[in-house]
């Protein structure tokens, strides 16, 4: 059972585990992450042809394995025979594609606090916010802080906070939007996560003084970072999060 009291997210989260040091979304990833000094980390969670949650990004496999077509038509003991390290660097061959199970145990031995974003394939929406909140809710590991659930979707962060209600919730955009207040409360929603190259001050403060933490990606240079902080913005997620630590 998760825990209810409130989580304390650090200012630096690792992207994707430290995707610019190591394969992104992966185990290997979130020990990068934990051996820079990250104490948080943020990775993407979609489901296999037969429902299992597993950590990934994109819909298809290409870019990041030697596999071929959707992820969410192959199951889960196929992906796990995929190798999802060769294409970052040859020192990392083999890597597999974890479960969210498996990343939730690394996790718990490195000590290390997550953003767990949704990134469910089309038409598995509300499928996949069920299905990642049911584990979040049942699985997580009582030595670790209460994890936070984001997605760009707004069907599947629903039903992931019909799952999970405990578990805070975070709305993903690219550009803050005129309604970003209401799609907010609509969903229950405490922060809100933004493009950095969209943002202004401005639209940081109507955040901010909205009740309403505001985390920026992807950014990994130190001025962008000196800036947003400025601005109030609570946190920066990024894929050398090495870079930024010291701020």
């Amino acid at each position: 059972m998760v825990e209810t009291m409130p989580t304390l997210i650090p200012r630096v989260i690792g992207h994707r585990g430290a995707a610019g040091h190591a394969p992104e979304n992966t185990l290997v990833s979130l020990e990068k992450a934990a051996a820079l000094g990250v104490r948080w980390v943020e990775f993407d969670t979609k489901l296999s042809a037969d429902g299992v949650p597993v950590v990934f990004h994109d819909d298809k496999l290409e870019r990041t394995t030697d596999g071929r077509g959707p992820v969410a038509e192959m199951p889960l003991a196929e992906l796990l025979a995929l190798d999802a390290g060769t294409w970052f660097g040859d020192g990392f061959a083999g890597e597999p594609v974890p479960t969210l199970g498996q990343a939730m145990a690394t996790l718990a031995r490195l000590g290390l606090g997550a953003n767990v974003e949704i990134k469910a394939s089309p038409g598995r929406e509300a499928k996949t916010g069920d299905a990642v909140g049911e584990v979040l809710k049942s699985d997580w590991p009582e030595t670790l802080p209460a994890p936070l659930i984001s997605s760009f979707d707004a069907e599947t962060l629903a039903a992931a906070g019909a799952a999970a209600a405990e578990i805070p919730r975070a709305f993903l955009v690219f550009k803050i939007p005129r309604d970003w207040r209401a799609r907010l409360e609509d969903l229950g929603a405490a922060a809100l996560h933004c493009q950095a190259k969209h943002l202004t001050r401005k639209k940081a403060r109507a955040v901010l003084d909205g009740g309403f933490q505001l985390r920026v990606f992807t950014v990994n240079d130190r001025a962008e970072a000196e800036k947003l902080f400025g601005w109030g913005v609570d946190a920066v997620i990024s894929d050398y999060p090495d870079r930024l630590l010291s701020l």
